[in-house]
């Protein structure tokens, strides 16, 4: 038996589910360490509401493993052991890429704060298929044929190629009742499999309260803590730093490369929900962006700048060597349809 569902996002804001037809719906929750979709809360109630199967998703950015499963499911908490959990793991906003035992770390924090194995979604190409089998995540598994519009298909391209849990074929997906794009999926199993899914003990639990796990060798203190300790040089840098920091290095590395690569827009949006905490930290922290994103707090203008869209370009490609998103680059420039900008136009960034 097999079920049919959607994904979404803040994208399909406003969508009524009692209207589309589908067995089960995963909403994104959360990206990173600061961004929470908007019409998540929504979006799960109303889904939860008409006995639909649900899960939430972390879209994983890179900004410190511990941090962002905390944010996760600190924000998620209520739906932990109702909802299936998933991690997002793709390459764009994603500064960690390329790096399994990131990914690593992030499952296995999912599992010390929630108890649960969360599922893994990935393209096909790059599926960390090892990973997921030695923690005991569901693969979720991203293929597809084409770009062409498409309803349900009881037999997705490539079908059986591999094993998985649930499959997404289609971004273009056209349903009644809602009239936009979206993510098309195949669930392989009943009602009763998405529940051992979202809950293997079979009852639901809280989420227990994050715990500290240092290391012998580690030191002690918010990721924030450890930045600014090394933006004032007391752990040295190169072999020293990462023998100083242990198994905190990772995490403290990505937070000081977030910071590098971070839009201002993105540092203005997280300085203002405390993330880098206050001056002289701030300062410190931010080290040569602090001017920028002060500037922009304080409204001082900047000079527009523009981008001319090249051939072949894409906007999530766009936002990543311009160091944004492209949700912000959609809402600057006022595209509603990220998937449809043509070569020769400007994007104000």
């Amino acid at each position: 038996m097999a079920m049919n569902g959607i994904d979404i996002s803040n994208w399909q804001k406003g969508i009524d589910l009692a209207a589309v037809p589908c067995d089960f719906v995963i909403a994104k929750a959360t990206q990173g360490t600061g961004y929470t979709s908007p019409d998540c809360v929504r979006q799960v109630e109303q889904a939860m509401s008409l006995g639909k199967k649900v899960g939430v998703y972390h879209y994983i950015g890179g900004q410190g493993a511990v941090s962002e499963m905390d944010f996760f499911i600190d924000s998620i908490k209520n739906w932990v052991g109702k909802a299936m959990l998933v991690l997002d793991w793709e390459q764009g906003e994603n500064s960690a890429w390329g790096n399994l035992g990131y990914l690593e770390q992030c499952i296995k924090r999912v599992i010390e704060r929630a108890g649960i194995p969360p599922v893994v979604y990935s393209s096909a190409s790059v599926f960390p298929w090892d990973l997921c089998k030695k923690h005991n995540c569901g693969a979720w598994v991203a293929q597809y044929a084409d770009n062409n519009a498409t309803g349900y298909q009881d037999s997705p391209w490539n079908e059986g190629k591999y094993g998985c849990m649930m499959r997404q074929y289609s971004s273009h997906g056209r349903l009644p009742g809602y009239g936009g794009n979206l993510d098309l999926n195949k669930f392989y199993g009943d009602a009763a499999a998405w529940d051992r899914y979202a809950n293997p003990k079979g009852s639901a639990q809280p989420a227990p309260q994050p715990q500290p796990t240092p290391h012998p060798t580690a030191p002690q203190g918010s990721t924030l803590d450890l930045v600014d300790r090394v933006m004032r040089g007391e752990f040295g840098d190169g072999e020293a730093r990462r023998a100083a920091l242990g198994t905190r290095y990772d995490e403290v590395q990505n937070f000081i490369n977030h910071i590098d690569q971070a839009s201002v827009d993105t540092l203005v949006a997280e300085v203002k929900t405390g993330r880098y905490g206050n001056n002289p930290i701030r300062e410190r922290v931010l080290g040569s962006r602090y001017k920028a994103v002060q500037d922009k707090i304080n409204g001082v203008s900047q000079l527009a700048r523009v981008y001319i869209v090249k051939s072949g370009d894409t906007l999530s490609g766009i936002a990543a060597k311009l160091g944004t998103t492209y949700q912000a680059l959609a809402k600057k420039n006022g595209i509603s349809n990220p998937n449809r900008i043509y070569a020769g136009q400007k994007i104000k960034y």
